[in-house]
């Protein structure tokens, strides 16, 4: 029973959070009221809110299944790998499988995605304070081999490092150009930025 209740209730989700994306990319996200979402997905209002607290939650879910994912890089690297080299190959494998937080994927409906958070004041603001708990929870995580200061100081390096990596490709991708031209423009800035990056580092 309580793998069916999982099951029903990730279909939930799933139809809510599809309803809510195709009506804010049809007509805005400050367009489109929460009741009408609701009925969409043909659940009640109360309903939606179990589901996503905010309605803000109705669009970045999917970016916050990625928070924390840096910190776990750091603390799941291999033995002798720095902890720039395992957030270095963590991105570029990213760039390799097209994974939309890399910002390295053509898929209208990611493009679109994308166009609607970026172009949304609430949703724009509401990645940044994900992005400062991600800042957060890596700077824990570095601190457990180096100190506090090198910490800090490296984690906000390196989310505003694969932020603006992310942001470079997507825009490329959404004035049109493919994505075969792009991808090895994402690799090569993205061997840059981890150079700089380690260039004032001490290996961790």
């Amino acid at each position: 029973m309580t793998g069916l209740r999982q099951q029903h209730r990730q279909r939930v989700h799933e139809a809510i959070s599809e309803a809510a994306i195709s009506l804010f990319l049809e007509r805005g996200f400050d367009e489109v009221p929460v009741t009408e979402v609701a009925a969409a997905a043909r659940v009640s209002k109360p309903t939606l809110f179990k589901y996503f607290p905010t309605k803000e939650d109705l669009v970045l879910h999917r970016i916050a299944d990625h928070q924390g994912e840096a910190a776990r890089v750091v603390r799941g690297r291999a033995a002798g790998e720095t902890h720039l080299e395992a957030l270095r190959r963590h991105f570029l494998d990213g760039l390799a499988r097209h994974e939309p937080v890399t910002g390295l994927n053509d898929n209208p409906a990611v493009v679109a995605y994308y166009r609607l958070v970026f172009s949304t004041p609430s949703l724009a603001t509401r990645v940044f304070q994900y992005m400062a708990v991600d800042e957060s929870a890596l700077a824990e995580a570095l601190a457990e081999s180096t100190d506090r200061l090198t910490a800090e100081l490296l984690a906000a390096q390196a989310m505003a490092t694969q932020r603006v990596l992310a942001r470079r490709s997507w825009e490329a991708l959404a004035a049109g150009r493919p994505i075969a031209e792009v991808e090895p423009e994402a690799v090569r800035a993205a061997e840059l930025a981890f150079s700089l990056l380690g260039a004032g580092h001490t290996p961790g």
